[in-house]
């Protein structure tokens, strides 16, 4: 089924949250940084990456347009959350959930099939910053898209510690 609407913009996305909250995350992993690298995963949202992969799941969703508009109305595509996991090497993404006083507004599918269908639009959007937004090339030798990132970072760090690497 395809669901012909217009794509909501994306969200703007929030400060940091514990990496278990996250899905495609593994919640045992380390949490001691709070680098999400969100501008970063901003950008390449507001670059396409939500409006591509938003085409993608309208073209399989099972919402109705009337569905669509009442998650709209309850503000809950920009409830979605994404970061970047560096040691996992991947996108996390919290899905949002219909709230329990609104739960009884989708008498059709269930507010449990609509939260579903949120969770099948986050990882979709996971899924296409991955595969097409933040990384480079495979042929590339570079092929981790925050390689030069964390390279300057970690030159910074060294500057900061008295071991200017340039020197």
């Amino acid at each position: 089924m395809t669901l012909d609407v217009d794509v909501s913009d994306p969200p703007s996305l929030r400060g940091p949250r514990s990496r278990g909250e996250y899905d495609a995350v593994d919640a045992g992993e380390d949490e001691s940084g709070d680098d999400y690298r969100r501008e970063t995963i901003q950008t390449a949202l507001h670059d396409g990456a939500w409006g591509d992969a938003f085409a993608e799941w309208a073209d399989s969703t099972y919402l109705s347009v009337e569905e669509f508009e009442t998650v709209g109305r309850l503000g809950l595509f920009g409830e979605f959350d994404f970061y970047w996991d560096p040691a996992g090497d991947e996108v996390g993404y919290r899905a949002p959930s219909i709230p329990e006083a609104d739960r009884e507004v989708f008498p059709d599918r269930g507010a449990d099939g609509v939260d579903e269908e949120l969770d099948d639009l986050g990882r979709a959007i996971s899924e296409m910053l991955e595969s097409d937004y933040l990384r480079r090339d495979e042929e590339d030798d570079e092929s981790d898209f925050f390689a030069e990132e964390e390279e300057r970072e970690s030159e910074a760090e060294a500057r900061d510690a008295g071991d200017d690497p340039a020197a």
